[in-house]
Protein backbone atom coordinates (compact mmCIF):
# COMPACT_ATOMS: atom_id res chain seq x y z
CA UNK A 1 0.00 0.00 0.00
CA UNK A 2 1.29 3.53 -0.79
CA UNK A 3 1.59 5.95 1.50
CA UNK A 4 -1.42 8.42 2.12
CA UNK A 5 0.21 12.28 1.15
CA UNK A 6 -1.70 15.04 3.57
CA UNK A 7 -3.78 17.71 1.76
CA UNK A 8 -3.96 15.71 -1.96
CA UNK A 9 -6.80 14.40 -3.12
CA UNK A 10 -6.71 10.38 -2.13
CA UNK A 11 -7.70 7.71 -4.93
CA UNK A 12 -7.91 4.18 -3.89
CA UNK A 13 -7.11 2.33 -7.06
CA UNK A 14 -8.30 -1.53 -6.13
CA UNK A 15 -6.86 -3.95 -8.63
CA UNK A 16 -5.67 -8.08 -8.58
CA UNK A 17 -3.15 -6.51 -11.31
CA UNK A 18 -0.02 -5.44 -10.07
CA UNK A 19 0.88 -3.77 -13.42
CA UNK A 20 -2.38 -2.45 -13.88
CA UNK A 21 -2.68 -0.74 -10.29
CA UNK A 22 1.24 0.40 -10.83
CA UNK A 23 0.52 2.30 -14.33
CA UNK A 24 -2.91 3.84 -12.98
CA UNK A 25 -0.83 5.12 -9.67
CA UNK A 26 2.10 6.78 -11.91
CA UNK A 27 -0.44 8.58 -14.47
CA UNK A 28 -2.25 9.88 -10.66
CA UNK A 29 0.67 10.83 -8.53
CA UNK A 30 2.11 12.21 -11.66
CA UNK A 31 -1.25 14.70 -11.52
CA UNK A 32 -0.69 15.69 -7.48
CA UNK A 33 -3.08 12.72 -6.48
CA UNK A 34 -2.51 10.76 -3.28
CA UNK A 35 -2.74 7.17 -4.32
CA UNK A 36 -3.52 4.02 -1.98
CA UNK A 37 -3.55 0.65 -3.81
CA UNK A 38 -5.79 -2.63 -2.79
CA UNK A 39 -5.57 -5.80 -4.25
CA UNK A 40 -8.98 -7.10 -4.10
CA UNK A 41 -12.37 -6.16 -3.43
CA UNK A 42 -12.07 -7.89 0.70
CA UNK A 43 -9.16 -5.43 0.94
CA UNK A 44 -10.44 -2.68 -0.44
CA UNK A 45 -13.65 -2.77 1.82
CA UNK A 46 -11.72 -3.41 5.11
CA UNK A 47 -9.40 0.31 4.01
CA UNK A 48 -11.91 2.35 2.88
CA UNK A 49 -13.27 3.79 6.11
CA UNK A 50 -9.67 4.63 7.08
CA UNK A 51 -8.63 6.34 4.22
CA UNK A 52 -11.75 8.12 2.84
CA UNK A 53 -10.75 8.65 -0.35
CA UNK A 54 -11.86 10.94 -2.78
CA UNK A 55 -12.55 8.70 -5.27
CA UNK A 56 -12.12 4.79 -6.16
CA UNK A 57 -10.90 3.07 -9.34
CA UNK A 58 -12.30 -0.11 -9.48
CA UNK A 59 -11.63 -3.08 -11.28
CA UNK A 60 -14.73 -5.34 -12.14
CA UNK A 61 -13.29 -8.81 -12.56
CA UNK A 62 -11.15 -9.87 -9.45
CA UNK A 63 -11.06 -13.18 -7.59
CA UNK A 64 -13.13 -13.06 -4.52
CA UNK A 65 -16.09 -10.14 -4.43
CA UNK A 66 -16.11 -8.70 -8.00
CA UNK A 67 -16.34 -4.81 -8.26
CA UNK A 68 -19.57 -4.62 -8.64
CA UNK A 69 -20.42 -5.84 -5.27
CA UNK A 70 -18.07 -3.78 -3.83
CA UNK A 71 -19.30 -0.62 -5.24
CA UNK A 72 -22.43 -1.97 -4.07
CA UNK A 73 -21.83 -2.53 -0.53
CA UNK A 74 -20.18 1.38 -0.11
CA UNK A 75 -23.22 2.72 -2.01
CA UNK A 76 -25.46 1.22 0.76
CA UNK A 77 -23.09 2.46 3.65
CA UNK A 78 -23.76 6.04 5.26
CA UNK A 79 -20.68 6.46 5.74
CA UNK A 80 -19.16 5.69 2.11
CA UNK A 81 -21.76 6.54 -0.47
CA UNK A 82 -20.27 9.56 -1.79
CA UNK A 83 -17.35 8.42 -2.83
CA UNK A 84 -17.41 8.56 -6.23
CA UNK A 85 -16.62 4.98 -7.96
CA UNK A 86 -15.27 4.34 -11.64
CA UNK A 87 -15.36 0.98 -12.84
CA UNK A 88 -12.50 -0.21 -14.87
CA UNK A 89 -12.60 -3.40 -17.25
CA UNK A 90 -12.17 -4.67 -20.91
CA UNK A 91 -15.70 -5.19 -20.54
CA UNK A 92 -17.61 -3.85 -23.50
CA UNK A 93 -21.12 -5.62 -23.40
CA UNK A 94 -23.97 -3.80 -22.15
CA UNK A 95 -25.02 -6.17 -19.53
CA UNK A 96 -21.66 -5.55 -17.88
CA UNK A 97 -22.61 -1.48 -17.89
CA UNK A 98 -26.12 -2.17 -16.67
CA UNK A 99 -24.60 -4.44 -13.99
CA UNK A 100 -22.62 -0.95 -12.80
CA UNK A 101 -25.52 1.29 -12.93
CA UNK A 102 -27.59 -0.97 -10.72
CA UNK A 103 -24.62 -1.03 -8.14
CA UNK A 104 -24.67 2.92 -8.45
CA UNK A 105 -21.07 3.09 -10.02
CA UNK A 106 -20.53 6.80 -11.60
CA UNK A 107 -18.14 6.08 -14.42
CA UNK A 108 -16.85 3.28 -16.79
CA UNK A 109 -13.28 3.57 -18.37
CA UNK A 110 -12.63 0.85 -20.82
CA UNK A 111 -8.99 -0.78 -21.18
CA UNK A 112 -7.09 -0.20 -22.71
CA UNK A 113 -7.22 3.44 -20.61
CA UNK A 114 -6.65 6.57 -22.35
CA UNK A 115 -4.76 9.07 -19.99
CA UNK A 116 -6.57 12.44 -20.84
CA UNK A 117 -9.74 10.49 -20.57
CA UNK A 118 -8.82 8.87 -17.11
CA UNK A 119 -7.31 12.29 -16.11
CA UNK A 120 -10.16 14.36 -17.11
CA UNK A 121 -12.66 11.91 -15.61
CA UNK A 122 -11.21 11.86 -12.30
CA UNK A 123 -10.84 15.65 -11.86
CA UNK A 124 -14.69 15.70 -12.46
CA UNK A 125 -15.46 13.37 -10.45
CA UNK A 126 -12.95 14.82 -7.41
CA UNK A 127 -14.34 18.11 -7.71
CA UNK A 128 -17.74 16.53 -6.98
CA UNK A 129 -17.35 14.91 -3.81
CA UNK A 130 -15.56 17.52 -2.17
CA UNK A 131 -18.34 20.03 -2.87
CA UNK A 132 -20.63 17.07 -1.92
CA UNK A 133 -18.62 16.47 1.59
CA UNK A 134 -18.79 20.46 1.71
CA UNK A 135 -22.69 20.06 1.47
CA UNK A 136 -22.56 16.79 4.16
CA UNK A 137 -20.66 18.86 6.73
CA UNK A 138 -22.76 21.70 6.17
CA UNK A 139 -26.09 19.08 6.93
CA UNK A 140 -24.17 17.57 9.75
CA UNK A 141 -23.49 20.78 11.54
CA UNK A 142 -27.40 21.99 11.15
CA UNK A 143 -28.45 18.80 12.90
CA UNK A 144 -25.90 19.06 15.62
CA UNK A 145 -27.63 22.29 16.23
CA UNK A 146 -31.07 21.10 16.15
CA UNK A 147 -29.81 18.10 18.73
CA UNK A 148 -28.63 20.64 20.62
CA UNK A 149 -31.71 23.57 20.89
CA UNK A 150 -33.60 20.24 21.28
CA UNK A 151 -31.32 19.79 24.55
CA UNK A 152 -32.10 23.28 25.73
CA UNK A 153 -35.75 21.44 26.60
CA UNK A 154 -35.41 18.85 29.21
CA UNK A 155 -39.07 18.12 28.71
CA UNK A 156 -39.19 16.87 25.11
CA UNK A 157 -36.57 13.99 25.62
CA UNK A 158 -36.43 11.85 22.45
CA UNK A 159 -38.95 14.00 20.68
CA UNK A 160 -36.70 14.52 17.47
CA UNK A 161 -35.52 10.71 16.79
CA UNK A 162 -39.50 9.53 17.67
CA UNK A 163 -40.54 12.27 14.64
CA UNK A 164 -37.80 10.89 12.09
CA UNK A 165 -38.72 7.49 12.62
CA UNK A 166 -42.60 8.25 12.48
CA UNK A 167 -41.72 10.11 9.93
CA UNK A 168 -39.91 7.64 7.94
CA UNK A 169 -43.16 4.78 8.29
CA UNK A 170 -45.84 6.91 7.61
CA UNK A 171 -44.13 8.59 4.34
CA UNK A 172 -43.73 5.47 3.14
CA UNK A 173 -47.36 4.17 4.00
CA UNK A 174 -48.51 7.26 2.46
CA UNK A 175 -46.79 6.10 -1.04
CA UNK A 176 -44.63 9.29 -0.74
CA UNK A 177 -41.47 9.64 -3.29
CA UNK A 178 -38.22 8.74 -1.53
CA UNK A 179 -36.86 12.30 -1.51
CA UNK A 180 -40.36 13.50 0.48
CA UNK A 181 -39.73 10.93 2.94
CA UNK A 182 -35.94 12.02 3.08
CA UNK A 183 -37.80 15.61 3.45
CA UNK A 184 -39.71 13.96 6.95
CA UNK A 185 -37.21 12.42 8.50
CA UNK A 186 -34.80 15.57 8.43
CA UNK A 187 -37.61 17.64 9.89
CA UNK A 188 -37.53 15.52 12.43
CA UNK A 189 -34.58 16.94 13.53
CA UNK A 190 -34.74 20.43 12.07
CA UNK A 191 -38.50 21.14 12.56
CA UNK A 192 -37.76 23.56 15.75
CA UNK A 193 -34.47 24.59 15.34
CA UNK A 194 -35.42 28.33 15.28
CA UNK A 195 -35.72 28.11 18.85
CA UNK A 196 -32.36 28.59 18.98
CA UNK A 197 -33.28 32.64 18.54
CA UNK A 198 -35.66 32.28 21.45
CA UNK A 199 -35.30 33.65 24.63
CA UNK A 200 -34.66 30.91 27.89
CA UNK A 201 -36.85 33.10 29.53
CA UNK A 202 -40.07 32.12 27.10
CA UNK A 203 -38.83 29.21 25.54
CA UNK A 204 -38.47 27.30 29.13
CA UNK A 205 -41.65 29.00 30.65
CA UNK A 206 -43.24 26.18 32.73
CA UNK A 207 -47.01 28.02 32.25
CA UNK A 208 -48.78 29.61 29.51
CA UNK A 209 -47.65 32.36 27.09
CA UNK A 210 -49.02 35.74 27.44
CA UNK A 211 -49.90 37.38 23.84
CA UNK A 212 -46.63 38.95 23.57
CA UNK A 213 -44.71 35.87 24.42
CA UNK A 214 -46.50 34.11 21.99
CA UNK A 215 -45.68 36.73 19.30
CA UNK A 216 -42.06 36.23 19.82
CA UNK A 217 -42.51 32.11 20.06
CA UNK A 218 -44.15 32.48 16.91
CA UNK A 219 -40.83 34.14 15.03
CA UNK A 220 -39.20 30.21 15.89
CA UNK A 221 -40.80 28.90 12.52
CA UNK A 222 -38.48 31.87 10.21
CA UNK A 223 -36.16 31.78 12.17
CA UNK A 224 -35.53 27.92 11.56
CA UNK A 225 -35.85 28.40 7.77
CA UNK A 226 -33.45 31.36 7.55
CA UNK A 227 -31.23 28.91 9.34
CA UNK A 228 -31.77 26.35 6.82
CA UNK A 229 -32.05 28.56 3.57
CA UNK A 230 -28.97 28.57 2.34
CA UNK A 231 -28.73 24.60 1.75
CA UNK A 232 -29.96 23.81 -1.69
CA UNK A 233 -30.06 20.17 -0.50
CA UNK A 234 -32.93 21.59 2.41
CA UNK A 235 -34.61 23.25 -0.40
CA UNK A 236 -38.02 20.42 0.16
CA UNK A 237 -37.71 20.56 4.17
CA UNK A 238 -38.18 24.57 4.06
CA UNK A 239 -41.92 24.59 3.89
CA UNK A 240 -42.25 21.92 6.72
CA UNK A 241 -39.88 24.09 8.62
CA UNK A 242 -42.20 27.84 8.15
CA UNK A 243 -45.60 25.92 7.61
CA UNK A 244 -45.80 22.85 10.60
CA UNK A 245 -48.18 25.25 12.70
CA UNK A 246 -50.37 26.04 9.92
CA UNK A 247 -54.01 25.14 10.43
CA UNK A 248 -56.79 23.91 8.10
CA UNK A 249 -59.23 26.22 8.38
CA UNK A 250 -56.48 29.76 8.03
CA UNK A 251 -55.71 30.27 11.94
CA UNK A 252 -52.65 28.96 12.47
CA UNK A 253 -49.03 30.70 11.72
CA UNK A 254 -47.12 32.44 10.31
CA UNK A 255 -48.73 33.06 6.88
CA UNK A 256 -52.55 32.19 7.92
CA UNK A 257 -52.40 29.48 4.80
CA UNK A 258 -55.68 27.38 4.84
CA UNK A 259 -56.43 24.02 3.13
CA UNK A 260 -54.09 22.94 0.21
CA UNK A 261 -52.29 25.98 0.39
CA UNK A 262 -50.54 24.50 3.35
CA UNK A 263 -47.73 22.36 1.49
CA UNK A 264 -48.60 18.82 1.80
CA UNK A 265 -45.57 17.63 3.54
CA UNK A 266 -46.19 20.66 6.33
CA UNK A 267 -49.69 18.78 6.71
CA UNK A 268 -48.08 15.46 7.29
CA UNK A 269 -45.68 16.38 9.50
CA UNK A 270 -47.69 18.02 11.36
CA UNK A 271 -50.22 15.60 12.69
CA UNK A 272 -46.46 13.20 13.54
CA UNK A 273 -45.27 16.06 15.95
CA UNK A 274 -48.79 16.69 17.64
CA UNK A 275 -49.69 13.31 17.86
CA UNK A 276 -45.72 12.58 19.40
CA UNK A 277 -46.66 15.71 21.72
CA UNK A 278 -49.54 14.06 22.99
CA UNK A 279 -49.01 10.73 23.37
CA UNK A 280 -45.25 11.35 25.50
CA UNK A 281 -45.17 11.53 28.93
CA UNK A 282 -43.35 14.89 30.08
CA UNK A 283 -42.96 16.51 33.95
CA UNK A 284 -46.15 18.83 33.84
CA UNK A 285 -48.68 16.02 32.32
CA UNK A 286 -49.13 12.21 31.34
CA UNK A 287 -48.94 10.94 28.15
CA UNK A 288 -51.92 10.20 26.17
CA UNK A 289 -52.91 6.76 25.14
CA UNK A 290 -52.90 6.12 21.49
CA UNK A 291 -56.20 6.08 20.93
CA UNK A 292 -56.97 9.11 23.12
CA UNK A 293 -54.22 10.75 21.04
CA UNK A 294 -56.24 9.56 17.67
CA UNK A 295 -59.77 11.10 19.11
CA UNK A 296 -58.03 14.42 19.74
CA UNK A 297 -56.85 14.64 17.06
CA UNK A 298 -59.93 13.93 14.76
CA UNK A 299 -61.81 16.69 17.44
CA UNK A 300 -59.20 19.12 15.54
CA UNK A 301 -60.21 18.13 12.42
CA UNK A 302 -64.12 18.77 13.15
CA UNK A 303 -62.92 22.13 14.78
CA UNK A 304 -61.24 22.80 11.20
CA UNK A 305 -57.52 22.77 12.50
CA UNK A 306 -56.65 19.55 10.52
CA UNK A 307 -56.87 18.45 7.20
CA UNK A 308 -59.56 15.85 7.46
CA UNK A 309 -58.71 13.32 5.41
CA UNK A 310 -55.00 13.25 6.52
CA UNK A 311 -56.51 12.57 9.83
CA UNK A 312 -58.55 9.49 9.44
CA UNK A 313 -55.53 7.85 7.13
CA UNK A 314 -52.86 8.69 10.29
CA UNK A 315 -55.48 6.90 12.31
CA UNK A 316 -55.03 3.50 9.71
CA UNK A 317 -51.71 3.77 10.18
CA UNK A 318 -51.35 4.15 13.39
CA UNK A 319 -53.87 0.92 14.32
CA UNK A 320 -52.48 -1.02 11.37
CA UNK A 321 -48.35 -0.32 12.25
CA UNK A 322 -47.76 0.47 15.74
CA UNK A 323 -50.77 -0.83 17.36
CA UNK A 324 -51.39 -3.86 14.99
CA UNK A 325 -55.04 -3.70 16.10
CA UNK A 326 -58.70 -3.57 13.79
CA UNK A 327 -60.44 -2.09 16.87
CA UNK A 328 -60.56 1.50 15.28
CA UNK A 329 -62.65 4.38 16.83
CA UNK A 330 -66.07 4.18 15.34
CA UNK A 331 -66.05 7.77 13.78
CA UNK A 332 -63.41 5.96 11.84
CA UNK A 333 -65.47 3.05 10.85
CA UNK A 334 -67.96 5.72 9.60
CA UNK A 335 -65.35 6.83 7.32
CA UNK A 336 -64.53 3.72 5.42
CA UNK A 337 -68.06 3.72 4.94
CA UNK A 338 -68.43 7.08 3.33
CA UNK A 339 -69.14 6.59 -0.85
CA UNK A 340 -65.90 6.71 -2.93
CA UNK A 341 -64.24 10.14 -3.20
CA UNK A 342 -64.24 12.47 -6.33
CA UNK A 343 -60.59 10.99 -7.85
CA UNK A 344 -59.64 14.75 -8.41
CA UNK A 345 -60.29 15.78 -4.79
CA UNK A 346 -58.36 12.22 -3.37
CA UNK A 347 -55.48 13.14 -5.54
CA UNK A 348 -54.80 16.71 -4.03
CA UNK A 349 -55.26 15.21 -0.42
CA UNK A 350 -53.00 12.23 -0.92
Amino acid sequence: MRTLVQDKPTVLIVDDQLTSRKMLADVLMSEGYAVVEAENGEQALAIVPSVNPDLILLDVVMPGINGFEVCRQLKSDEQTRLIPVIFITSLEDKEARLKGIEASGDEFLTRPIDRMELSARVKSLVRQHQLNQDLDHAEQVLFSIARAVESRDPNTGDHCERLVHRGEAFGKFLGLARSEVRDLMWAGYLHDIGKLGIPDAILLKPGKFIPEEFEVMKQHVIIGENICKPLRTMRGVLPIIRHHHERWDGTGYPDKLAKHDIPYLAQVFQIIDIYDALVSERPYKKGMSASEALDLLQEEAQRGWRNPDLTRRFTDFIYSTELKSDNRPIWFERYLKRPAPDKAIEKIVV
